[in-house]
């Protein structure tokens, strides 16, 4: 058994590989590959619960071996540490057995472990059981397909070939009773598949009556209700006819209704009913599939299969294949209606295809298809380590978040934190050692906090994080961040870095893998607080996948891809000068470059929040010094890549501001029951609230075991999100603002109810939007915000004669005492005939006793107003006669 697959370099010694010669057995073997056993320790736990000791072998090969007889029957547990960590798959499991007892008996790793789209092996015994009939059963998340083979010696070899990962429950039966042992699970991961997707739409157009103008269509949404109940978002499109018309894709037959609403309000006319026919919807079972690319393919080259759903009604195409590497997918509508889909693996092994019409599976899908040819070569090298939770914080303590970012001044860093009350407050930065940086901050209440950490006024990569002060409410590898140059770019021969912080996440175990053109050597820093540093060192440039997995589910945005530039040699020599703070949308932009002796060639490219591409104009203005100029087209982050004989310079590439980009993901926040448990077939919302957040790009991603029928309106105070959930299980949702995560995304979403679309592969869903800038009613009074107070006017008391009568031109007094009403300020008017008395003037004495006086010039009933905070204390307003 090899679980890992791969190695890496931990100062001078090796993750190991290991080999378990047998899992159902009467004496035990490991092998493994490494360069020294004094960093390994090995342990067998006995069914009895005793812990017993193997031997460990230096084989003087290369390669270790634990040898351990067992003196007892039953399940053992083998636990091997290699410099104080658990290996991958540590501890392993094997049944220990007598040799002559007559049952029928099975081993081998695929009884323990696998890997989605592999085939998955272990051995059947039935020496000496006698006559009976042998059956096997495999459930799990995805059909797994099972071949046997008999050996003639007593034995059966069999395979299975699970598609999903997940646990997979094997059952082996011999004369209908459970074999020792049996149902076993088998944890398969997914572990190296890489999956592409595709959609191709067809949607039926219905003209809605009456005139409805372009302006209109921005504020309008629209939803379609099937007979059954089904109610999901449908699309407003401008028809060629002129008319305004919607688009959707049928489920079944029958009366639909169809309400378009304007800020929640029906518009003329609406609901309209509309009648679906049988023909028009989507049937799965009539689309025709033709091919032998879903049999079997090659790599590096097309293979192509056709897809006919001319008679299959109206239903969007999705199309994803996973395995090995990630294919390119293309696909060609010819005029006779017929689609070629060709796939382009660069891997050999097998590869799982889903092809799904109107959310249910084609005849025979998911395909398993076996891809033969040369591979690229690609080398892959993992690390795993657990990572225990962080201390707990409470309110009053100092709470630290760190990150590292080398080659920076501190002086160009800032922060802020936000409590959940919406009071911000600067928060202090500390230079922990050269380049590592920590924000303190004591929080003043419980709950999810938001810590912005911005370099030149721009966000650095992870901002704006989570930060829970008390307990977790939530936990998995949907909180976990990364971020840092080493997941941008990088550079062959040299440690290049990059932050992980699990804190929000609780325990687990961290894997990170690096896959490419040649080995990696991954070193790890764990710093104690939830967060760790992470460098990779590689010797050859290209295209690198960095993969960061948290419990075996890859944490967003995994895998990054990363190109690694040749070693920067003379580049290093070169510096930037002059370099702005911000610029201006069509005026140019000029910094210099000093050279120091270095010579070459010098290139260099901006890069535009859109993701156009343009060259820089570089110009020599004496010797070893040169201007860079270009003319920004856009508001928002530029990127310049400046590069030296085709190097990245150090500091590139540099980031600029143009124009008034305000738009703060730190600021977008998301509420609504769209974020919480949600039904199958029900439309569901959520606000995301972009008041005082500028404009941006708005970009909202659902992947889920179905696809989501998902629209995106205006409303007042930002963007109501409406989508359809068609399967349960756990849907991710992605909200970004101009491509940084907003504080909680992704929100994980669980999704409870009846099955009403075929469960395949994961599927994404995805609706962008650029917005306008929003300003909430309480952002236009400008000024400070107030705390959030928490107090009891009601236990407030006030006592003296100037709440009952006052006297001319004399000082009339009465004290309040707020002891026991908690925090809060104090109010005090006084109002007469003629409008506010004169004078009043209040003194605090301490523990929230406050007195007051006041001076009245005229005769006449006055009205006395004391507050403490919003709310009237018992007994305001007093009438008072002068």
């Amino acid at each position: 058994m090899d679980p890992g697959g791969s190695s890496s370099r931990l100062g001078d010694q090796r993750d190991p590989h290991w080999y378990i010669d047998s899992t159902y057995a009467s004496s035990l073997k490991v092998s493994l590959r490494l360069p020294t056993r004094q960093f390994l320790e090995a342990e067998v736990k006995m069914p009895s619960g005793h812990i017993d000791q193997p031997v460990i072998e230096d084989n003087r090969d290369g390669t270790v071996s634990i040898k351990y007889d067992p003196r007892e029957e039953g399940v053992h547990e083998l636990y091997v540490k290699y410099n104080g960590e658990h290996v991958q798959g540590s501890p392993y499991k094997f049944h220990v057995d007598s040799i002559s007892s007559g049952y029928v008996t099975a081993y081998g790793p695929g009884l323990i472990n696998g890997v989605s789209g592999e085939p998955s092996q272990f051995t059947i015994s039935t020496k000496g059981a006698g006559a009976g009939g042998l059956s096997m059963a495999v459930e799990g998340p995805s059909k797994a397909e099972i071949t046997c083979h008999d050996n003639k010696d007593g034995t059966v070899s069999v395979s299975y070939l699970p598609t999903a990962p997940g646990e997979y429950k094997i059952s082996v039966r011999f004369g209908d009773k459970h074999i020792k042992g049996s149902p076993f699970v088998a944890k398969v991961t997914g572990e190296g598949r890489k999956r592409n997707q595709i959609s191709v739409g067809s949607c039926s157009e219905v003209t809605l009556p009456g005139k409805v103008n372009d302006d209109d269509i921005r504020s309008l949404n629209a939803s379609i209700q099937a007979p059954s109940g089904l109610e999901e978002p449908c699309f407003l499109k401008r028809l060629p006819s002129g008319n305004i018309g919607i688009s959707f894709t049928p489920r079944e037959a029958g009366q639909h209704i169809v309400s378009v609403k304007k800020m929640g309000v029906h518009i003329q006319n609406s609901p309209f009913n509309i009648t679906v026919h049988e023909q028009e919807v989507g049937d799965a079972k009539k689309v025709k599939v033709s091919g032998t690319a879903l049999k079997e393919g090659k790599t590096q080259c097309e293979n192509t299969f056709s897809v006919d759903t001319r008679n299959a009604g109206y239903g969007g195409l999705s199309l994803s294949i996973e395995g090995p590497s990630k294919a390119e997918i293309q696909c060609a509508d010819s005029k006779d209606g017929v689609l070629a889909i060709s796939y382009k693996p660069t891997e050999p092994g097998y590869y799982i295809v889903n092809l799904k019409f109107a959310d249910h599976h084609v005849e025979g899908s998911p395909f398993t298809v076996k891809v033969t040819g040369e591979g690229s070569n690609r080398q892959r090298e993992k690390i795993q380590r657990h990572r225990d939770s962080a201390p707990l914080t409470e309110v009053g303590t100092n709470c630290k978040l760190t990150f590292k970012m080398p080659g920076i001044t501190s002086f160009d860093l800032a922060a802020t934190v936000t409590s959940p009350g919406g009071v911000s407050e600067d928060a202090e930065i500390q230079e922990v050692e050269d380049g590592l940086y920590s924000v303190h901050f004591v929080p003043k209440e419980l709950g999810v906090h938001t810590v912005s950490v911005k370099y030149r006024e721009i966000h650095i990569p992870g901002s704006p994080f989570q930060f829970t002060v008390g307990p977790l409410r939530d936990s998995g590898a949907h909180l976990v961040k990364a971020g840092g140059g080493g997941l941008e770019r990088g550079e062959a021969g040299r440690f290049n870095e990059f932050n992980v912080w699990t804190r929000e996440a609780g325990a687990g175990q961290l894997a990170i893998s690096l896959e490419g053109p040649s080995k990696a050597e991954i070193d790890f820093k764990d710093r104690k607080d939830g967060s760790c540093d992470v460098s990779y060192k590689v010797d050859e440039p290209g295209e690198y996948r960095i993969g960061l997995k948290f419990n075996e589910q890859h944490i967003p945005d995994s895998p990054f891809k990363v190109y690694i530039s040749p070693a920067a040699g003379d580049a290093y020599l070169l510096e930037v000068a002059q370099f702005p703070d911000s610029a201006q949308v069509d005026k140019p932009t000029q910094f210099y470059i000093r050279m120091n002796g270095a010579k070459g060639n010098l290139n260099g490219t901006v890069i535009s929040p859109s993701g156009k591409t343009d060259d820089c104009f570089i110009q020599n203005i004496d010797g070893d010094q040169y201007s860079v100029r270009f003319m920004p087209r856009e508001n928002g982050v530029h990127n310049i890549n400046v590069k030296f004989n085709g190097v990245h310079i150090p500091a590139s590439p540099l980031r600029i501001k143009v124009g008034k980009d305000d738009a703060d993901p730190a600021a977008v926040h998301a509420h609504g029951p769209g974020l919480g448990t949600v039904k199958t077939g029900a439309k569901t919302d959520l606000i995301i609230d972009t008041c005082n957040a500028g404009a941006g790009i708005l970009a909202v991603t659902v992947d889920g075991p179905s696809r989501v029928s998902m629209d995106c309106t205006e409303v007042e105070e930002g963007y109501k999100v409406r989508y359809t959930p068609l399967s349960p299980g756990f849907y991710y949702m992605s909200i970004k603002y101009n491509g940084a995560h907003i504080v909680g995304s992704p929100f994980k979403i669980e999704a409870t109810g009846g099955n009403l679309a075929e469960i395949g592969a994961q599927e994404t869903s995805s609706v962008t939007v650029e917005t306008v800038q929003k300003v909430s009613k309480a952002a236009q009074k400008q000024g400070p915000v107030l705390p959030h107070f928490k107090s009891d006017a009601t236990k407030v008391t006030s006592k003296g004669m100037g709440l009952k009568k006052a006297y001319l031109n004399k000082h009339n007094q009465f004290t309040v005492h707020a002891g026991d009403a908690g925090t809060n300020i104090l109010y005090v008017g006084i109002y007469g005939p003629k409008g506010p008395c004169d004078e009043v003037q209040l003194k605090h004495k301490g523990k929230n006793n406050y007195e007051c006086w006041y001076v009245v010039r005229d005769r006449g009933d006055y009205i006395v107003i004391v507050k403490w905070g919003d709310d009237h204390i018992p007994g305001s307003p007093y009438k008072v006669e002068v």
